[in-house]
């Protein structure tokens, strides 16, 4: 479900206030693969409910490239939320998703293992309100960027 980012706060306090632990993560999950699949059942593996926050189309130009994204944030939305492990999805195009984490507060924040506590801006944030960090190792080989590459070197 996509929750709009002006009522993201009030309803992930709903949430709370019924008890529930919310795990949060973000990304641009332009092309959905093995790797973005487990990923996503292993953050959600962490609470009761996860919220996906996910860059806007402008915001993964500013990341990856004017070629990217190759999907758009609305579709991107709509795959990745209907996925059994993402409970809800809200846009942002921040740099970071260091605004959205003060308005979502997880107990849980998730990311990949290619970040540590002192390379993840958001995870200052988090500890500030008594949250954790929860690092998940990637799926070796499998990124966007190397289904891209694939795709684009094919021939026929």
């Amino acid at each position: 479900m996509l929750i709009p980012a002006d009522k993201i706060e009030s309803f992930c306090e709903t949430l709370r206030e019924a008890g529930q632990r919310i795990v949060f993560t973000n990304g641009c999950f332009d092309i959905l693969h093995a790797g973005h699949v487990r990923y996503l059942a292993e953050a959600r593996a962490q609470g009761d409910c996860l919220v996906l926050g996910l860059n806007t189309d402008a915001s993964v130009r500013r990341l990856k490239g004017p070629s990217r994204p190759v999907n758009t944030e609305l579709d991107r939305a709509e795959v990745v939320g209907a996925l059994a492990s993402v409970d809800y999805v809200v846009l942002f195009g921040e740099q970071t998703a260091e605004t959205l984490i003060a308005k979502v507060k997880p107990a849980v924040y998730v990311k990949g293992g290619d970040y540590t506590l002192e390379t993840l801006p958001e995870a200052k944030i988090v500890q500030s309100y008594g949250g954790s960090v929860h690092f998940i190792e990637m799926v070796p080989g499998r990124s966007t960027s190397k289904v891209i590459e694939k795709i684009s070197g094919a021939k026929g």
